[in-house]
């Protein structure tokens, strides 16, 4: 096959300078359009890192999560601080969760000043919360447990250290979510019993065993995975409102289902272990304050130590897995995040109250306080000396659409509940126990039915109208987050 061409001198002169003035045309409006494509769509790098540090407390310190205290003898498996740093290139975010019942805000400032000034990423923009497991180490006076000075000292260097790893670990990727649904785990134990009068440790009467409680509960589980733009998984992070599982051996630490659901999620990804940085999974405690894992209504079967909390685990992570199978990734994403500080009125005891107080802990037969009566005296008597108010930090992230809105408290479900419905991100969940800890935090209504979420304690001394006004301020700061986005 042969291929001809038109001879040049078929054309006349004008024809061709008509030619050459439409080619240079052509060429200079390609170059233009080429210009405004760069200018208008600038490359934007999207990164995540993540990284763990070991907390595990000493053997021969304390555990709480109890009504008396329990001595650490031996460790059960690890706990840890698990840290992921996300950067759209403007604006970075830290989010971390602590194998801890619970933490003092005071520790956790310190922490972040110093991964601050290591990192540079604001100080408002990390996000600081404690998983709920009741078998790790101590970071907080509540009941008859203390922190050692030590272990306190020792947190805040590890936690600082997870931020800091995570944010040298950060890497070109992509970030995507999905919500996962998994009811058969969680119970309200707020429930109706028999119409019996039921004492409340002050010498009244609760009316929770007479009214009607709902079995609400949050079955939702929000996944977000961080991958490389090649699929390697980074981290991932889900969050789930049950309280905790328990059902440990005596004296052993352990991070309960939120570390099993951690290397769990690691085996289900395949994730190379000889891989560097290494995969991190968390799960952060969702609004959980009257949510466990016992169904009040059905047989309670007697399980040997952590036969129930691996169960649970393996339950979660396998919803998790589901969700993780329909994400859709974006490469990149905006970042931003809002706090504010509000102040709350503290529920003090009254003279009255006290002198009750006193002479309970005089009729004692020992320093530790043994009977429910005994144990909230003591409570009365460390109260009295609170302030009248307290500061507490309330905050929230936007990542993209979704958004996660942080509180330190035990947090009751309807509250998420409500904050999940009104928020202007979807999807948006909450994250307890986060930057601090305040107590429970049920709602007025529950207050008025009592019970133990209610009883005045360091565990639970926030005013009666406290829920109502975080919520009022979580919403404002997903308002003024929806006003930041892009």
């Amino acid at each position: 096959m042969s291929i001809s061409f038109f001879p040049i001198r078929h054309f006349s002169r004008p024809l061709l300078f008509c030619i050459f003035l439409l080619f240079l045309s052509t060429l200079r409006l390609n170059a233009q359009n080429n210009a405004g494509l760069i200018e208008s769509k600038p490359g934007k790098i999207f990164r995540g890192g993540a990284s763990i540090s070991n907390i595990t407390p000493k053997i021969g310190t304390s555990i709480n999560g109890n009504m008396k205290d329990i001595t650490v003898k031996q460790i059960h498996d690890e706990t840890y601080a698990r840290c992921i740093v996300l950067d759209d290139g403007q604006t970075r975010l830290a989010i971390l969760t602590v194998d801890l019942c619970m933490i003092y805000r005071e520790q956790l400032d310190e922490a972040k000043k110093r991964a601050h000034a290591i990192t540079g990423i604001p100080i408002e923009n990390m996000m600081m919360s404690a998983t709920h497991t009741h078998s790790g180490g101590t970071a907080c006076s509540v009941f008859q447990s203390d922190p050692d000075k030590d272990y306190l000292r020792f947190l805040v260097e590890r936690i600082a250290d997870a931020v800091v790893r995570a944010n040298n670990n950060l890497a070109p990727a992509r970030i995507g979510w999905d919500v996962g649904d998994e009811p058969t785990l969680v119970f309200n134990r707020r429930w109706r019993m028999n119409p019996v009068e039921i004492k409340n440790p002050f010498g009244g009467i609760d009316q929770l065993s007479t009214n009607q409680v709902k079995d609400i509960t949050d079955p939702g589980l929000p996944v977000i995975s961080i991958q490389t733009p090649y699929g390697h998984p980074i981290a991932l992070l889900a969050n789930y409102s049950l309280h905790y599982v328990g059902g440990t051996g005596p004296g052993e630490v352990s991070a309960d289902y939120f570390g099993m659901f951690a290397e769990r999620m690691k085996q289900l990804l395949q994730s190379d272990s000889n891989k560097y940085p290494p995969f991190v999974a968390m799960l952060s405690n969702g609004t959980s304050g009257n949510i466990n894992n016992v169904n009040n209504k059905g047989n309670r079967l007697s399980l040997p130590p952590y036969t129930r909390m691996q169960q649970v685990a393996n339950i979660v992570a396998a919803e998790a897995f589901k969700a993780y199978q329909n994400i859709k990734y974006q490469d990149w994403i905006s970042l931003s995040s809002v706090q504010k500080e509000i102040t709350l009125g503290v529920r003090l005891p009254d003279k009255k109250e006290i002198e009750r107080a006193k002479e309970i802990i005089a009729n004692a037969k020992s320093p530790i306080m043994d009977s429910r009566e005994e144990i909230y005296a003591r409570e009365t008597m460390l109260l009295k000396d609170y302030p009248k108010q307290v500061p507490l930090i309330l905050q929230a992230f936007r990542l993209g659409d979704l958004a996660i809105t942080a509180i330190p408290c035990e947090v009751f479900v309807e509250i998420g509940l409500e904050i999940k419905e009104k928020s202007p991100f979807k999807p948006t969940f909450t994250t307890s126990l986060a930057n601090g800890y305040n107590g429970y935090l049920p709602t007025p209504e529950h207050h008025k039915l009592g019970g133990y979420e209610t009883w005045r304690a360091r565990s639970s001394y926030l005013e009666v109208d406290a829920s109502n006004k975080v919520t009022e301020t979580v919403f404002e700061l997903l308002n003024k987050l929806k006003g930041m986005q892009p």
